[in-house]
């Protein structure tokens, strides 16, 4: 398959000021791949520890950090030989071990010609327990599900994201009725690679349900084994709020959703944990759109999405058959799905700050608002074809901002400062400014 991160993994390699780098992401997004992948194709040789359960591991670690003792050590324990241009030296699971973190610092100060890329499931978590880190000494890449681009060239369809890519507009109209469909079976695969893997060998919805229920079980059975036992049963609820959270009309998380007579003192823990976790999004309101919008941020009031939108199907309850009823699929859930898929989307643009906007009695509602730093763009989402916003209009008389986004079933079409986007389009808006 093709990951988008690969070419932020070329860049890296050749970069000047390289550091080991750490892939973050949640469980499952394909981490592991991505690592082994990149090095089969920009390396002579990928040396590959996994820190999981490895005790030979913890004891060479647990020791000095000196580089040149631990390359010892990982060529004798691997068997290969390890050599500063042509290895890429992967530590998977490297939370388990988190001396080999606080290592990394050392190859950064004394041996930086050792390309060294490290993963782990829940080191958000593991970092919250005392781990010594090496700041300023590591780069950074986070790794989300697979976005509508990279599932449209997995299923062989990567004329359709070129198209997508290069703003053709003429094309985008005539074509999509073929993307509208694709976007369908999207909403319901979702980007986890594994279930991506799986539609395009089999086409059947059913095995890539039960790799999505196997997805789900694994992140529950993650609550219970690194969480305090304590709120284990909160981030339970958090967890299994979320479809009912976004199919409410309006979607604010509210704490009495997830458990009546909720509080905010009862479940913060939770969602902090979910989202060092890398298994939700948190999108705060705005009620002052003003650049930066961080600055503007009301943090009591947020929206919280789920890391994938085939997640987010399965959880609730959202049966395959339902793409055979027309736009039944974007209707279902009062426009859950529709938001979802577009913050996934926007999310991938890690060079954005994303949040929304409400006024001050939350009568009215703009489902995103995207500070590029020159530009902040609200952005409507509209489950149909039906382009009538009332809170869009009200927003603009008010702010009148240069550019606005409405993305919707509808056709690419542009309207003196409002940009008409189909839905399959949104994450190449940049494109289209």
């Amino acid at each position: 398959m093709y990951r988008q991160a690969l070419d932020d993994l070329k860049k890296w390699k050749t970069s000047r000021h390289r550091k080991p780098l750490i892939i973050e992401g949640a469980r499952q997004v394909g981490k592991t791949w991505l690592m082994k992948e990149f090095g089969n194709q920009a390396y002579d040789q990928v040396v590959y520890v996994n820190f999981d359960d490895n005790k030979a591991m913890h004891e060479l670690f647990r020791q000095d950090l000196e580089p040149n003792r631990l390359l010892r050590g990982l060529e004798l324990y691997t068997g290969q030989r390890i050599t500063p241009q042509n290895t890429l030296l992967i530590f998977d699971e490297v939370q388990e071990v988190p001396r080999a973190l606080a290592s990394l610092k050392y190859f950064y100060e004394n041996a930086p010609q050792y390309s060294i890329m490290c993963a782990g499931s829940l080191l958000g978590i593991a970092l919250h327990q005392g781990t010594s880190f090496p700041v300023g000494k590591v780069d950074f890449l986070r790794l989300y599900p697979m976005n509508f681009d990279e599932f449209l060239r997995a299923n062989d369809k990567a004329q359709l994201a070129d198209m997508l890519k290069n703003g053709d507009t003429s094309l985008i109209n005539a074509l999509g009725p073929v993307c509208r469909e694709l976007l369908k079976q999207y909403f319901v695969i979702g980007g986890m690679p594994e279930a991506v893997s799986e539609y395009i060998s089999s086409h059947d919805f059913k095995e890539v349900q039960i790799i999505q229920d196997n997805i789900i079980r694994a992140y529950e059975h993650d609550f219970s084994k690194h969480a305090p036992n304590d709120i284990v049963p909160k981030i339970n609820m958090v967890w299994n709020s979320i479809p009912a959270q976004l199919a409410r009309e309006n979607n604010r998380f509210l704490y009495g959703v997830v458990r009546e007579g909720g509080r905010a003192r009862e479940f913060e823990t939770a969602i902090l944990w979910l989202l060092d976790c890398g298994l939700i999004h948190k999108l705060y309101r705005s009620t002052h759109p003003v650049l930066p919008l961080k600055s503007t941020m009301d943090l009591k009031t947020f929206k919280i999405y789920l890391n994938d939108i085939g997640l987010l199907s399965r959880l609730s309850g959202l049966h395959p058959e339902i793409l055979l009823h027309g736009n039944d699929l974007f209707t279902e859930y009062k426009g859950a799905l529709t938001e979802q898929f577009v913050l996934q989307e926007l999310i991938c643009h890690q060079d954005i700050q994303i949040g929304y906007y409400t006024n001050e009695r939350s009568t009215a509602e703009i489902d995103f608002l995207l500070d590029t730093g020159s530009h902040l763009i609200p952005l409507e989402v509209k489950a149909s074809t039906n382009l009538k916003a009332k809170s869009l209009k009200t927003y603009i008389e008010k702010f009148h901002p240069d550019i606005t986004i409405r993305a919707s079933m509808a056709d690419y079409r542009r309207e003196e400062t409002i940009l008409n986007l189909p839905l399959y389009a949104i994450g190449y808006f940049d494109v289209f400014l």
